[in-house]
């Protein structure tokens, strides 16, 4: 007997360490998520139901090749800076803005699917925006006689701003987070679900209360696929038991609760991805896999009964300071075009084309003047959004000047914007529901049109 309880004792020291290994290699989503219902819980009704979906491109893309002027002063303006960078006008993807006075636009000749949402009015172009605190002049730039955001030019701190609209410290918290946590009751069943991030840990995401983004795996494998709580299979029995195991240290304890909350929640995604299907077929990359995973959960929503979600994908490599620029930007802006053609898609197949909203975002944007072989870190940037709610086929903001040390240059070609970041979050907040709360979730909201007129 003795032998028998030694040998047991040891069994369950290896499954133990087994669990932690497993629990590491799954991600622990679930940490800040504090306790959720099962979706046993009565749902909500989901018939208001809104998604918005940031994708941010890591490393600061060079929004001047991805959206170019072709009238031919501007273009030859655009050739001239640009140098080695830039593309062949016969080779951009023309669009027709319907309120660019007549004025054509290409985009970059990667963007297929992006030309092609524009043309049916499902996409709008956003025209120079970055981080702002107040609306800014070359001459206030230039006397530093307004208050700039800080650390400009900096990967990390602009990724934080563009993700927090916190432009004068270090933020805690993002504009998404901030958000959900005014929209979804503290008691909502399935609350923690509300953040779901393709892409691991994100600011944009992070409440100011309690939520925090789950990270979710966009292959759809939760790593503890294999566990039942009520089967008494070897491996299933070793890892109840041992979850089921009060310590007495309290690290100890609450790693334990830590490792049981995540594989709750991932039991709970499990179940309601288990009938979420789609016939939409996304492309075999990183970013259509977590756009395909972002529909699958669009597709589950009554499952878990929320009526707002927003969720977080990436996409990385834009800092591309060499003479990889071009065929690596090209590579970059094909997987996102073709990406968010299906996602946008499978929103249609899902009936929910007018119901979700995506919308990119990046460090910053690059210089004008190529600097010799790539470009470098600036500041004003070319965006997207795309949904069936948006009113599509215009440009958004208005398109800067293109002179060197002219109205709208920082220098080198550093774009000062003219639409801030606060504006794009007020816009696609309103539409979301978060009216009455956008200025708390934007404190510098009062400096600056708090509608951008994008959304219907």
């Amino acid at each position: 007997m003795h032998t028998r309880h030694a040998t047991s004792s040891h069994t369950i020291r290896l499954q133990r360490r087994a669990l932690l290994k497993l629990a590491g290699a799954a991600g622990l989503g679930g940490l800040g998520l504090g306790t959720l219902s099962h979706l046993t819980a009565a749902a909500q009704s989901a018939g208001d139901y809104k998604a918005l979906v940031y994708l941010f491109m890591y490393g600061g893309n060079d929004g001047n090749n991805l959206l170019v002027p072709l009238e031919p002063a501007l273009y030859g303006q655009y050739q001239r800076a640009r140098s080695n960078l830039a593309l062949p006008r016969e080779t951009l993807l023309p669009i027709s803005p319907a309120n660019s006075a007549g004025l054509q636009y290409g985009l970059h000749p990667a963007m297929g699917g992006i030309q092609s949402l524009f043309g049916q009015g499902k996409a709008a172009l956003l025209a120079n925006i970055g981080t702002l605190a107040v609306p800014t002049s070359r001459t206030q730039w230039s006397e530093r006689s307004v208050p700039l955001p800080d650390n400009l030019f900096s990967h990390s701190d602009q990724q934080a701003q563009w993700q927090s609209a916190v432009v004068d410290n270090a933020p805690r918290s993002g504009w998404g987070g901030r958000m959900m946590e005014r929209l979804l009751a503290a008691d909502a069943a399935n609350r923690g679900y509300g953040v779901l991030s393709m892409a691991g840990g994100n600011l944009w995401q992070n409440g100011d209360r309690s939520l925090a983004a789950y990270k979710v795996s966009a292959s759809g494998n939760f790593g503890f696929d294999f566990y039942d709580p009520n089967a008494r299979d070897p491996v299933s029995a070793a890892i109840t038991e041992t979850l089921a195991e009060r310590r007495e240290h309290l690290l100890e304890q609450a790693w334990n609760d830590v490792v049981g909350r995540s594989i709750e929640n991932q039991r709970v995604l499990t179940q309601a991805l288990q009938s979420s299907t789609l016939a939409t077929v996304f492309p075999d990359t990183n970013l259509g896999s977590q756009l395909r995973m972002v529909a699958r959960l669009v597709a589950a929503r009554s499952r878990l009964g929320l009526q707002r979600q927003c969720f977080f994908c990436s996409i990385g490599g834009f800092d591309t300071h060499g003479d990889d620029q071009l065929p690596r930007q090209n590579e970059l802006l094909g997987e996102i075009s073709d990406a968010v053609a299906a996602f946008y898609a499978a929103t249609v197949e899902l009936g929910m084309h007018n119901n979700v909203t995506l919308f990119s975002g990046s460090d910053f944007g690059r210089t004008f003047q190529s600097n010799g072989q790539g470009s470098d870190h600036a500041w004003g940037n070319h965006h997207f959004v795309v949904g069936g709610a948006v009113k599509g086929g215009q440009l958004v903001g208005r398109f800067q000047d293109l002179s060197i040390n002219g109205p709208d240059d920082a220098g080198d070609g550093k774009w000062i914007p003219g639409l801030s970041v606060d504006q794009l979050g007020a816009t696609l907040g309103r539409w979301f529901g978060a009216g009455s709360a956008l200025n708390e979730v934007f404190p510098r909201l009062s400096n600056f049109d708090a509608d951008l007129g994008f959304m219907v």
